[in-house]
């Protein structure tokens, strides 16, 4: 059977084996519905095949070269950022330690990138805790909500807010055990230690080692979204809930598009205190966030990273 000229408009269109440059999955998937969109649109308007195929081609040349120097750009960044962050951290973190929490999906090599770029400026990592995926499960609420009143009810007066919602006393709880306000880490107390076991046995937190103390400063690594109903109240909860607890909170995530659940939570100012910095898997937005990090020893909240409100890194 022939092809019709659509159909050979889109075979003409293939590029042979080894002439597509690598791109970003994303980048490739935009290229083809380009191209796709831009044959479509001749077919209606009634063009000829063989004059679309040729405009097609141009048009998939133009965006294959486009995407080219879109790589160009990005590894130069990547580079550039590595080049000079031992000049922009410094010794910002000299001192000071910090407890790194991760979400559920939190990207391994982000987490490591991040951790590394701590001890460069000077940091101590404390202890890495992972939140388990129960936690940020809007179908275990009951659990959560009853386990979180069970272990407030063993603490001091005022560890914990009193009439603070579900997930925000389950985020305070977080930050009890393994953070303080204060100006150095501190010990971790049999309660401390308590809360955090609490959780771990409920798989609310994933297993880890015990901290060498409670630090003033909390990184807060995301990775995917929280979904579900109150899906944004069960994270702004969390993080809000921790920020209370800690000296300074700082919330690094991927790059956030609009409409994402970062930027409706920045919209919305449902962060409390913390200073959030999107753009964590790349080299910028890690330097980023480690200088948001020392900054919130003093200064608390700001919107900062690839989408921030607040500019793209808090050099002030």
């Amino acid at each position: 059977m022939g092809r019709g000229p659509h159909q050979s408009a889109l075979l003409t269109l293939r590029p042979a084996p080894g002439d597509v440059p690598v791109i970003s999955f994303r980048t490739h998937v935009v290229t083809l519905v380009a191209v796709f969109l831009a044959l479509a649109v001749g077919v209606v308007l009634g063009g000829g095949p063989l004059s679309e195929v040729g405009r097609g081609t141009e048009d998939a040349e133009a965006l294959r070269a486009d995407a080219s120097q879109a790589r160009s750009e990005a590894e130069f960044g990547q580079s550039f950022a590595d080049d000079v962050s031992a000049t922009l951290l410094g010794s910002r973190l000299s001192d000071r330690e910090v407890a790194v929490v991760t979400l559920p999906g939190a990207d391994a090599k982000v987490v490591e990138g991040l951790t590394e770029r701590i001890a460069a400026a000077g940091g101590k990592v404390t202890v890495t805790q992972s939140i388990g995926s129960s936690l940020v499960n809007e179908g275990e609420k009951s659990l959560v909500d009853t386990l979180g009143s069970q272990l407030m009810a063993q603490l001091p007066d005022g560890a914990v807010t009193d009439g603070a919602s579900t997930y925000e006393r389950a985020g305070e709880l977080i930050g009890f055990s393994l953070a303080n306000s204060g100006e150095k880490s501190v010990a971790s107390t049999p309660q401390s230690t308590a809360v955090a076991e609490g959780l771990r046995g409920a798989n609310l937190l994933d297993a880890a080692d015990d901290p060498s103390g409670r630090a003033p400063l909390v990184l807060v690594v995301l990775g995917d979204e929280v979904t579900g109903d109150g899906a944004d109240a069960i994270l702004g909860g969390l993080l809000t809930g921790m920020a209370s607890q800690a000296r300074g909170l700082v919330v690094a995530a991927p790059t956030a598009d609009e409409g994402q659940q970062l930027d409706r939570l920045r919209e919305d100012d449902g962060l409390g205190d913390a200073t959030s910095v999107d753009g964590a898997e790349t080299a910028a937005g890690q330097v980023a966030a480690v200088v948001a990090l020392a900054r919130s020893y003093d200064t608390q909240g700001g919107s900062f990273g690839a989408g921030g409100a607040d500019g793209t890194v808090p050099l002030g």
